[in-house]
């Protein structure tokens, strides 16, 4: 029996439940978060963004079959066309222009997080880089899950973080999730358990590293 990506959290259950149930995390489902911190995370998630669109041009060439060329190719039109214009005006609702953004400084945070996902689709294969982003893609579904599960949990007009919940819990995002776990699935099934404990190195690594990344936002650490 091959492995899955649920074997991957599980392997790692410590640092995941960190990063999914993180303080920022807390505080933002209850709407208590500090506006300072989430505009501060925002700002840094743009600079993310724009290397998250890197990544998947590296999964393109990375990619041996038709198929995982079109998906990465998919991907990274998502991110430049659609994702970052939604980021930007996002930030233009918190007072963030696009001229801020553009002058932005990377935080250590991000740059430590970036530079570890592009390293490792640089140095490894397309399963290794797939692996460094699902923290991400998969994590944030997560979180606006089990969000939506906790009795702390403000919706509507009573958290001003709100948007940001229905965004990641929302279909487009979810299928999204759905499919990358998937084929994590698909190819995880065939590894070796030496192959497997290469993995679960690179995806605890990429969580702990997402786990600095709020840590980040809610310290408003450069």
């Amino acid at each position: 029996m091959g492995y899955q990506f649920s074997d991957l959290t599980s392997a790692c259950e410590q640092d995941w439940h960190a990063y999914i149930k993180h303080d920022f995390v807390r505080q933002l489902g209850a709407g208590t978060l500090e506006d300072g911190a989430f505009r501060h995370y925002l700002k840094q998630d743009y600079l993310f963004l724009i290397h998250f669109g890197r990544a998947y041009a590296l999964a393109a060439y990375k990619s041996a079959s038709l198929a995982d060329l079109r998906q990465a190719l998919e991907g990274m039109k998502a991110i430049i066309d659609i994702e970052l214009d939604l980021h930007i005006e996002f930030c233009r609702q918190w007072g963030i222009s696009e001229d801020d953004l553009a002058a932005l400084p990377e935080a250590r945070a991000t740059l430590a997080y970036t530079r570890y996902v592009l390293d490792t689709g640089s140095r490894g294969d397309l399963l290794d880089l797939h692996v460094a982003l699902s923290p991400c893609l998969v994590g944030y579904g997560e979180i606006a899950r089990w969000l939506n599960a906790q009795p702390f949990t403000r919706r509507g007009a009573d958290n001003p973080f709100d948007a940001w919940i229905a965004m990641y819990e929302g279909e487009e995002f979810q299928q999204a999730m759905q499919a990358e776990i998937a084929w994590l699935d698909a190819r995880l099934a065939e590894v070796s358990p030496a192959r497997f404990a290469e993995l679960k190195k690179i995806f605890n690594d990429a969580t702990r590293l997402e786990i600095d990344f709020w840590q980040m936002g809610l310290d408003r650490a450069d």
